[in-house]
């Protein structure tokens, strides 16, 4: 069950950033023989970034990897920005809010690792894979049940959708 205070702040969001290693993925890297990375993404967190959209919440992937990959993915599901190679991502929050036209307490946000925790504690919302580590767990919001790479994302944004109904 979901506290009250949880759907509360849930109503009040606008858009939503997610890391991507370890919550749109498994926090894997394939390599071939020939060095390229490989990584795998999970088609529930696709859709769920086509949900957001559809009640007019944006979606922006934010990771500290310089990742083709990730823009690659950004551009399939169409999410409305990605930012890679930001080591400090707490230090993109004020370039987000103006580009979005939103504050901060109008920001959800969902990573896993101690990278995470910054901009976690500056937004309005903030959630954690059910395999984040246990520092990104202590200042999470919400809990996700589910691992990063199976489904994380889409439970977090059925959380958030389901407080605009």
């Amino acid at each position: 069950m979901v506290s009250k205070k949880i759907l509360q702040k849930c109503k009040k969001i606008k858009l939503v950033i997610t890391d991507v290693d370890g919550v749109l993925t498994d926090g894997g890297m394939y390599y071939s023989e020939k060095g390229e990375i490989l990584k795998k993404f999970n088609a529930r967190d696709g859709k769920g970034v086509e949900l957001l959209h559809k009640i007019l919440i944006k979606t922006v992937f934010l990771t500290s990897e310089n990742s083709k990959i990730a823009k690659a993915r950004a551009k399939k599901v169409k999410a409305d920005h990605c930012y890679i190679n930001i080591k400090r991502k707490e230090t993109m929050l004020s370039t987000i809010c103006k580009r979005f036209r939103v504050k901060p307490s109008n920001i959800a946000y969902i990573g896993d690792d101690v990278n995470d925790i910054k901009i976690m504690k500056l937004v309005g919302l903030s959630a954690v894979p059910s395999n984040g580590t246990k520092e990104a767990k202590s200042v999470s919001d919400f809990k996700c049940k589910t691992n990063g790479g199976a489904g994380a994302f889409r439970e977090f944004s059925d959380l958030i959708s389901s407080s605009k109904k």
